[in-house]
């Protein structure tokens, strides 16, 4: 159990659970009483509270969404933040940034199961790819605009973040925004079925 007395194990047993925290599913349960793990597509992400809690409140659903995707996003950030403040080295911040991941997609406090991560995954790429994050947005803001359909702009996003990373930072170890960009493509595969079934609802 020493490892437990080694500071990065800290860092990296704190980004996976704060990661974890399901924002989404108390934000939905307490305020607006609904389970968004029994409806809609069953994740603790933005996207299915403000699908879910529509149907009875789509004001208190905006809200709601809104504040999820922030702190789905905030959590992976805050964890980073300490740990830069601790003047971690690089490598550990990237392990920090894929267990924020890791923690929200298979939540400790859920089994497991978890949320889609594409606000925890843009979060801690923010913090460390800032330019690339930012295309990724653009990205983003324009398929949520014309298409409107969540998984399509949000993925999409990813991949145009991953492309500049390789573009903009060529010499930089990638394997970790790889496995980040892995994680949010495995987590959206039910999407991208529906997607090619063409049975993918608009939502935003």
């Amino acid at each position: 159990m020493d490892f437990l007395f080694n500071i990065n194990a800290q860092f990296y047993i704190a980004a996976y659970l704060v990661g974890g925290i399901p924002f989404g599913l108390l934000l939905a349960k307490f305020i607006a009483g609904v389970n968004v793990k029994e409806s809609g597509s069953k994740s603790i992400g933005a996207t299915n509270v403000l699908r879910v809690v529509k149907e009875s409140n789509p004001t208190l659903a905006k809200k709601l969404g809104a504040a999820t995707l922030l702190l789905d996003a905030l959590k992976g950030i805050a964890v980073l933040l300490v740990a830069m403040a601790f003047d971690m080295p690089e490598s550990t911040l990237w392990g920090v940034a894929v267990l924020a991941v890791v923690g929200h997609c298979f939540s400790p406090y859920l089994w497991f199961e978890g949320g889609k991560g594409i606000a925890t995954g843009l979060g801690v790429l923010l913090v460390m790819l800032p330019m690339e994050t930012m295309i990724g947005f653009v990205v983003w803001g324009v398929l949520a605009k014309t298409l409107k359909i969540s998984s399509i702009s949000s993925l999409a996003g990813v991949l145009a973040l991953l492309i500049a990373s390789f573009v903009i930072h060529p010499d930089l170890p990638h394997a970790p925004i790889v496995i980040i960009t892995l994680i949010l493509f495995y987590k959206h595969i039910p999407n991208i079925v529906r997607l090619f079934k063409g049975e993918e609802k608009a939502v935003i």
